[in-house]
């Protein structure tokens, strides 16, 4: 591979093609904050608007601003966002609801605990941007929101019956451990910080990592952390493990744990062989543990960020160890996406495709679908691919 040539292509469609796509017609000048519903062509087909993605745009462009380049319309990006977020997001007490109307009034309960977690990372790379101490302290009150719901983040919403079947879940506990890293420049009680991560490691590598499968599964007995026999004990999204492995092994770089990294990049692998459709090419959606039909009807269909995420694993994975499989496994990858999501006439990539890896919605973003997953996956591509080109090691 040419690493150099690899590289300046990701550049390329990131600040070429993606990050102007978003510019230009996600940004509400009229009520504030962003619209996330837009055509393959950038126009707009639904005004509400979803917590996660606004949290996560403000992120993207505040990131941007603080580890590329200080441009001053990406930090006014990222600013026009969070002062939509920061008056209407939440409830009072940092809880942020799941949607807004596009003038900011709440329409859906602040049930989801993620909503909460991309508002903390949002103001929390804000506040670095600006050294904004109202950001900051936004970001700080969240974060303990988050601590406080963690045993049971969907608190009063939560439809389960007490008694019966307590499931915990593994993406809690995933995005704690890349949401560390963001926000520990501003947090005042490091150990907490510290604790919260050996925690989540513990927690990901011990309780969902099932070493007789090779993969994490998505929920397990929240009492003892044993596989249940039910459709949602029996999940896999092997995308979700795949993002997992990379953050955690940015965890590693920052401990010095060289052993957890070489663990993280082994079960990246047992992963997405697994997760790999062997008649059509791409990653499934989702899994059944036991081979039984999955519960979710899209469980084929092959997903943006999925695909994204397990690239800059495979990529990282090769990077940080030299392990030729990863690199295999990015050749593929990145011949896969760009090949079947990339738009070649209009700009930003598209979400979702059927298992023959035929555009199923030509969509260029929607109420899970933002400006996140196909920048920050350009990006990280990009800044490994660069590195590896200026130190190659291997």
């Amino acid at each position: 591979m040419n690493f150099k040539k690899t590289s300046e292509r990701y550049r390329q469609e990131l600040l070429g093609r993606v990050l102007p796509f978003w510019m230009d017609h996600s940004v509400d000048r009229e009520c504030g904050g962003y619209f996330s519903c837009l055509n393959r062509d950038g126009s707009i087909y639904d005004t509400d608007k979803f917590v996660w993605l606004q949290g996560r745009e403000i992120w993207m462009f505040a990131m941007l601003y603080n580890q590329l380049e200080k441009r001053r319309d990406w930090l006014d990006t990222a600013v026009h966002g969070a002062e939509f977020l920061k008056k209407y997001g939440h409830d009072g007490s940092y809880d942020f609801y799941f949607s807004l109307d596009r003038q900011g009034r709440p329409l859906v309960q602040p049930y989801n605990i993620f909503s909460n977690t991309f508002a903390c990372m949002a103001f929390a790379q804000l506040a670095k941007a600006t050294g904004n101490a109202e950001y900051a302290e936004i970001a700080r009150r969240t974060f303990r929101r988050i601590l406080d719901r963690r045993n049971a983040p969907k608190g009063i919403w939560e439809k389960t019956v007490p008694g019966t079947r307590a499931l915990k879940g593994f993406a809690l506990p995933m995005i704690i451990c890349n949401m560390a890293l963001e926000i520990e420049d501003i947090i005042d009680d490091t150990t907490i910080l510290d604790v919260t991560i050996r925690d989540c490691l513990d927690e990901i590598l011990n309780t969902f990592y099932k070493p007789e499968l090779g993969c994490m599964l998505e929920n397990v007995d929240a009492a003892d952390g044993s596989a249940v026999d039910c459709f949602e004990g029996r999940e896999i999204n092997p995308g979700h493990d795949l993002e997992a492995l990379w953050f955690m092994m940015n965890l590693g770089v920052r401990l010095g744990d060289g052993a957890l990294i070489e663990k993280c990049v082994n079960i990246s692998l047992s992963v997405i062989e697994r997760g790999w459709d062997k008649q059509y090419g791409g990653i499934f959606y989702f899994l059944d543990r036991c081979g039984y039909p999955p519960q979710k009807l899209e469980w084929d269909q092959k997903l943006w960020w999925v695909h994204l995420e397990s690239a800059v694993a495979m990529i990282k994975g090769y990077q940080l160890t030299g392990n030729k499989q990863c690199l295999e496994w990015f050749g593929k990858l990145d011949e896969y996406m760009w090949s079947h999501f990339r738009d070649d006439e209009y700009p930003e990539w598209y979400g979702y495709l059927n298992r023959r890896g035929e555009v199923l919605l030509p969509l260029k973003g929607g109420k899970w679908k933002g400006c996140f997953h196909v920048p920050r996956g350009l990006y990280q591509c990009w800044q490994t691919l660069e590195k590896i080109e200026q130190n190659p090691g291997y």
